[in-house]
């Protein structure tokens, strides 16, 4: 992906996105996916992981990404936000059912994934709770990010737990949508929670090499899974993983 620079964005009209360089982070990979969808152009961002990034900050006010700027609007970061907004600046067929009880039904999906508490924030806790360390200054960034995300000694305690209640949860939901006829989370057509479980999957089973290459320590800690979580992947959950990614965001991935 061709990113530019902080300064060089600050300077540049329409859609701006911060996404972490290198890094198939999920927030940041639905956050592309969702614009790319609703037809949106963006300029790329570069964010730096586990830096201070005070560019950006000064910029937007937040350190980390996923981070939007359109014109001169305030920054968004939140993964509603970015839902929101790429409905209103998107065009197509929407990512929110047009059925009022479908629609708080398919961000309440989202919620369970991407929200705090929820699938992403308790893999990440799992997965870097049992991370090999790292050499000092490294290990020290880590320690730092891990504790803006809630790291701290027994944080991880439940975590694996919630995970898999969340996927039991979208699973036997994709079932009762497979004997309704429809390949999708909600309703008959795709939703933004459906992108949000796509690019979230990876944290229990990583794309291959071809389709989303990653450095070999990163596919690790990705690929680090618990035995309570491990028992909770039904395939129907890969099934639609895949149907997403080939028909809606495309492969291999761009980070």
């Amino acid at each position: 992906m061709d990113y530019v620079s902080v300064a060089e964005a600050r300077g540049m009209p329409g859609l701006r996105l911060a996404l972490s360089a290198g890094t198939p982070g999920p927030w940041g990979i639905s956050a592309k996916a969702l614009f790319t969808i609703r037809g949106v152009p963006f300029t790329p961002v570069i964010q730096y992981m586990m830096e201070d990034n005070e560019d950006l900050v000064a910029w937007t006010g937040r350190r980390n990404a996923p981070v939007a700027v359109y014109e001169n609007e305030p920054a968004v970061d939140g993964w509603l936000e970015i839902m929101v907004l790429a409905e209103r600046l998107g065009s197509g067929p929407s990512l929110f059912p047009d059925d009022p009880v479908d629609r708080a039904l398919a961000v309440g999906f989202s919620a369970e994934i991407c929200g705090h508490g929820g699938f992403g924030w308790s893999r990440r806790l799992t997965m870097t709770s049992g991370a090999p360390p790292m050499p000092d200054e490294a290990q020290a960034a880590r320690e730092k990010m891990m504790r803006a995300y809630g790291q701290r000694p027994g944080a991880a305690d439940g975590a694996a737990d919630r995970s898999a209640g969340i996927l039991r949860g979208l699973s036997a939901q994709l079932h009762r949508q497979r004997e309704a006829g429809s390949d999708y989370l909600v309703g008959d057509r795709l939703s933004a929670c459906d992108v949000h479980w796509a690019c979230f999957s990876q944290l229990v089973q990583p794309l291959s090499d071809e389709e989303c290459p990653m450095s070999p320590d990163m596919r690790a800690i990705y690929s680090q899974i618990d035995e309570v979580t491990a028992a909770a992947v039904d395939p129907i959950l890969i099934e639609h993983r895949d149907l997403v990614f080939r028909r809606h965001i495309g492969l291999p991935l761009d980070f």
